[in-house]
């Protein structure tokens, strides 16, 4: 968990941004810990980063064309030297908020030079006991805003943890929860407030000006049941939810006829990218098995790996010297990229590993 000074230094960066541009991973997670900072503090705009892993340079034109005051990073593992020394070098603070299980950044303190602030600041519980709350958990500790618990749930919840604020969150709205749900992705894929946490991830995965849409709709939003209703402002969200899903449970089912022994291994193409959606209802479904779900793009393919054990060193060690690789995340739940051709050697790897 954040300690009580990080949470009281997050305060004051956000008290002090007037101008504040949040970039935050592209799924509920990410989203719901922008909505839940900007809700908090009433100003500021988002832009969901679709790079994986890393916030790279090329983001930083957002930060040219905004002029942001101060730059907000959330639940991302990475974040390229060149978008951080450009940062530095405009004076620009920048606060970044993880909760991957990755080692502190060694970058020194920056001071600016036209203020006593710090122009760097990094907070993952990771460093500080192990732990990796979601950062919508961890936003929502920071803002202490019950109104909007809703909004950590479903961050949470789309990140494979059950919050020990759960049973609140049940009393206030007993029509979206469940009760004592044996897990997150139970709440996930049996509940309203499931429901609704799939609808906002599959808006994700729709045309920019669509998402902006979205997004300033959520900052206004007063409650989740709001997103069922369908009016002019949800009309977009619900329809590419209905649009995502009709794909999404034709892939589910295939997805489904691959189950082997001890491994699920699934590839697919198309113009929709949900490797990590269908990892983890398939991981849900084969609790008992490693989940591998390869999203193929022209030469590349994007890897969802989940399971019980220790799948973020079995990824690592997987993707061990083949070039161009990346990969990273949870214990139970990494993510990987490499060129399609290297996939053989990956899955024989998986494969001898969970043999």
């Amino acid at each position: 968990m954040l300690t009580e000074k990080q949470i009281k230094e997050i305060r004051e960066h956000l008290a002090r941004a007037q101008n504040p541009l949040f970039f935050f991973d592209n799924d509920d997670d990410g989203l719901c810990s922008f909505l839940i900072l900007q809700r908090f503090i009433g100003r500021g705009k988002g832009v969901a980063i679709k790079s994986f892993p890393d916030l790279n340079e090329s983001y930083y034109r957002k930060v040219n064309e905004l002029k942001p005051d101060y730059i907000f990073i959330l639940d991302k593992p990475v974040v390229s030297e060149a978008f951080l020394k450009k940062a530095e070098e405009e004076n620009i603070p920048v606060v970044w908020i993880d909760h991957h299980e990755v080692e502190e950044p060694c970058m020194k303190t920056r001071v600016s030079l036209t203020s006593p602030i710090s122009l760097f600041s990094y907070y993952n519980p990771y460093n500080n006991d192990k732990s990796h709350e979601p950062v919508s958990y961890l936003c929502y500790k920071i803002v202490n805003e019950k109104k909007d618990i809703w909004l950590s749930i479903i961050g949470c919840i789309s990140d494979c943890y059950l919050p020990n604020f759960y049973s609140e969150f049940e009393k206030k709205y007993p029509d979206l929860a469940k009760k004592n749900p044996k897990s997150a992705f139970e709440l996930l894929y049996d509940s309203e407030i499931g429901r609704i946490a799939r609808i906002l991830d599959f808006s994700l995965k729709d045309t920019t000006t669509n998402v902006v849409k979205m997004m300033k709709f959520m900052m206004k939003v007063k409650g989740a049941l709001d997103i069922l209703e369908e009016n002019s402002k949800t009309k977009q969200i619900l329809k590419r939810y209905e649009e995502v899903n009709s794909k999404y449970q034709e892939l589910v089912k295939k997805a489904r006829e691959q189950a082997g022994n001890k491994m699920v291994y699934f590839q697919y193409g198309g113009s929709l990218s949900l490797s990590s959606n269908l990892a983890n209802q398939i991981s849900y479904e084969f609790p008992d098995k490693v989940v591998v779900m390869v999203y193929l793009k022209g030469d590349v393919a994007n890897i969802s790996v989940r399971g019980k054990g220790d799948i973020l060193k079995l990824t690592l060690k997987a993707i061990e010297g083949i070039e161009g690789a990346t990969g990273g995340g949870h214990k139970h739940a990494t993510g990987a990229k490499m060129n399609v051709s290297d996939l053989p050697v990956f899955r024989k790897r998986v494969e001898e590993f969970v043999r």
